[in-house]
């Protein structure tokens, strides 16, 4: 039996090989091309994690602060109703587009916040794969290729030229929630 495993044991390595067209080496994947996925390597990375937690946050807060200012709005859109009948049409009209002036503003400041956490997310994906380049080069090195391309453009290939996995395993040891990247928020 002993034998047996032994010669199972020589026969393995050749067998992968045969299996992704002689692509690993040691653990260590060697092709030309590889591919890595963008999205995953943001939203799989500790770094990624952090901003969609932060974002999440930013946007409990921003609808929170929406039902409250629709409650003012709608609490003072009810007293300047009960006042049409007391004011002068004149008044009533200058408080009617007061009101809408500042319906139009809060409006307006409050889809900039929303704009700026959408703008946060594509800001913090743009630097991941800034900061992560280093990474990706190593890789490319060690692994004798001349490219790393996305993988959503890419057609066909076998998994074992996909890079994702271990560029978040390294992006995650370098960068870990990545302040170094993007400051934490207070």
């Amino acid at each position: 039996m002993g034998a047996l495993f032994g010669a199972l044991l020589c026969v393995a390595p050749p067998v992968q090989a045969q299996q992704d067209g002689g692509l690993s080496n040691l653990g260590v994947v060697q092709s030309l091309i590889l591919t890595v996925a963008p999205d995953a390597l943001y939203a799989q990375s500790d770094f990624g994690q952090r901003i969609v937690r932060e974002i999440e946050a930013d946007s409990v807060e921003i609808a929170a602060e929406n039902r409250r200012i629709e409650a003012e709005l709608t609490a003072e859109e009810r007293e300047l109703t009960e006042l049409r009948d007391s004011l002068a049409p004149a008044d009533f009209r200058a408080r009617a587009e007061a009101f809408d002036e500042k319906v139009q503003r809060l409006r307006r400041e409050q889809d900039e916040k929303a704009r700026a956490v959408g703008q946060r997310s594509d800001d913090a994906r743009r630097a991941l794969l800034t900061a992560a380049q280093p990474i990706l080069l190593q890789l490319m090195i060690e692994s004798g290729a001349v490219a790393v391309l996305d993988r959503r453009s890419v057609l066909l290939s076998v998994e074992s030229v996909d890079i994702t996995d271990e560029a978040i395993q390294r992006v995650n040891a370098e960068f870990g929630a990545g302040a170094a990247i993007l400051p934490l928020r207070p």
